[in-house]
């Protein structure tokens, strides 16, 4: 079936009646906004009719259709498919194979600076690798930051127990707390 085979003013000029007729039913049900809304859609048909729009559709239409047809029963589009997913999933490999080195290399340098610590040696420094973007560069400097463990009395490995110290007296939360509690919330 082509675009010439079908008689397009008929069947524009049809729908658009048809919407016409069903907005002035609605205008007697709902009231006068959703009839305009009717009858703006109601010239859609002609008015895709008027300036071609209907005929250029019909071509799109067909084109993805031949497309789709022409897809599906091809086994060299299908092996194109193959290699584009081979493709994408070796890119997000070596992606990931560089954020890994990054942290790995990151993490050596923390523990040889813990092990020289530990050994009263003072610490070498460690020149990181150069990150290649701006996350790389984040994950180093968070990698690199180590919070400082204050130094315990008594035993050096023994557990501590967290102090649990009241927390101080607020006045404006008592003021706040009789407002609710008279208020029963």
């Amino acid at each position: 079936m082509s675009y010439s085979s079908i008689a397009w003013l008929p069947l524009a000029a049809g729908l658009t009646i048809l919407g016409l007729v069903l907005s002035y039913l609605t205008y007697q049900r709902r009231g006068l906004r959703p009839a305009m809304m009717g009858v703006a859609f109601s010239l859609l048909p002609i008015a895709a009719y008027l300036t071609g729009a209907i005929e250029m559709l019909w071509k799109v239409g067909a084109a993805i259709g031949q497309f789709g047809t022409g897809f599906v029963f091809s086994p060299a589009k299908w092996a194109g498919i193959g290699i584009t997913g081979l493709a994408v999933a070796l890119f997000l490999a070596a992606g990931g194979r560089q954020r890994r080195k990054a942290s790995r290399d990151a993490r050596r340098a923390a523990r040889a600076d813990r092990k020289d610590e530990t050994e009263g040696r003072p610490a070498a420094p460690q020149i990181a690798p150069r990150p290649r973007s701006a996350e790389q560069a984040t994950r180093a400097l968070s990698t690199d930051v180590r919070t400082p463990v204050p130094a315990e009395r008594g035993a050096a490995n023994a557990p501590t127990k967290p102090s649990r110290k009241p927390a101080p007296v607020d006045d404006d939360m008592k003021d706040i707390e009789e407002i609710l509690r008279k208020r029963g919330i």
